[in-house]
């Protein structure tokens, strides 16, 4: 896989032009295209971001994504309800368009990555409204798993942690859509860690989002991705924890540590990050997406912008059928 990996790097999807359907919104990842009939159209590129700065590009990056976030939003429907209409090509999905809230809602079940930092650092209490317990260790496991809420900043600048009360203080979410909000998250959290266990992973945390269609509460964007969840290998995470060693990681924590041990924070200028970084990420990618899903990965090599323009125009979305 890796040579397959390696041979994709000159193919990798920065961007996409359609231009029937005018110009896109950019997110860190997704371009977004407004259709006709209260619709979206998002194309998952392969752009890698991390301290929400986009950095570099990943092999089959929006592939992967695409089609776990797809594969996620069907085994959850009967959880709670989502904005996807249709899937037309690998990369793209056909969305109910929303009315996105101004607040992402992460749910985390162990002390790990900016949890702990903040926790270490005397902070938490006062970014989440949280109190954790003093004794807590590096990747323990939580008595519960907790809602860790942030802002949702423009694309360049950093989303921030907020309490629940400064969210409801602040008009930002009304009292009973946080509370449908939250009580979704939790159990969307459940259901997927439930999925994670029996597939011989640890959900640890994940970052939901959620817009109103019509009044309608929906869940949006991705769900249970490596590049909005963290994942462990469970099998030895217990002997890890007890000699405090790095637990084994299938997502994009592991470019943040990468980038952290060489002094960048989201802050400055990034250092350069070299192919075989890219592929070895791409294959945890990989590897998180076979395991999730228990099927092999199996993607064509080379430009994908001929066969996503194909597959769009064969259901009618660019150009002419």
């Amino acid at each position: 896989m890796h040579a397959s990996l390696a041979r994709q790097l000159s193919h990798t999807l920065r961007e996409t032009h359609l231009p029937s359907l005018g110009a896109p919104y950019q997110g860190k990842v997704r371009d977004v295209y407004e259709l006709a009939g209260g619709r979206l159209l998002i194309v998952a590129t392969d752009r890698l971001s991390a301290f929400d700065r986009i950095l570099t590009t990943l092999p089959f990056k929006g592939e992967l994504l695409s089609r776990l976030a797809v594969f996620w939003f069907e085994k959850t429907r009967d959880v709670f309800a989502n904005h996807l209409l249709d899937v037309p090509d690998p990369n793209a999905m056909v969305c109910s368009a929303c009315r996105p809230l101004p607040v992402e809602v992460v749910v985390r079940g162990y002390a790990a990555g900016s949890l702990w930092r903040d926790h270490v650092a005397g902070r938490a209490e006062a970014a989440y409204g949280i109190r954790l317990p003093s004794s807590l260790k590096k990747d323990e496991k939580l008595p519960a798993p907790i809602v860790t809420p942030s802002t949702k900043a423009p694309k360049g600048e950093h989303d921030l942690p907020i309490s629940e009360a400064e969210i409801l203080a602040r008009g930002l979410v009304g009292r009973k859509v946080w509370e449908e909000v939250t009580e979704a998250a939790r159990a969307l959290f459940s259901a997927g860690a439930a999925w994670a266990a029996a597939r011989g992973l640890i959900l640890v945390d994940t970052k939901y989002e959620f817009g109103l269609a019509g009044g309608r509460l929906l869940l949006i964007d991705e769900i249970h991705t490596p590049d909005s969840s963290r994942f462990w290998e469970a099998e030895g995470y217990e002997r890890r924890f007890a000699a405090g060693e790095e637990q084994r990681m299938l997502d994009k924590e592991n470019l943040r540590q990468w980038l952290l041990a060489r002094g960048f924070s989201g802050h400055g200028d990034p250092p350069e990050i070299p192919d075989e970084v890219r592929v070895d990420l791409a294959s945890k990618y990989v590897a998180a997406f076979e395991r999730i899903t228990g099927g092999a990965f199996e993607a064509s090599p080379g430009d994908p912008v001929p066969r996503i323009e194909r597959n769009l125009r064969a259901r009618g979305i660019f150009g002419k059928g």
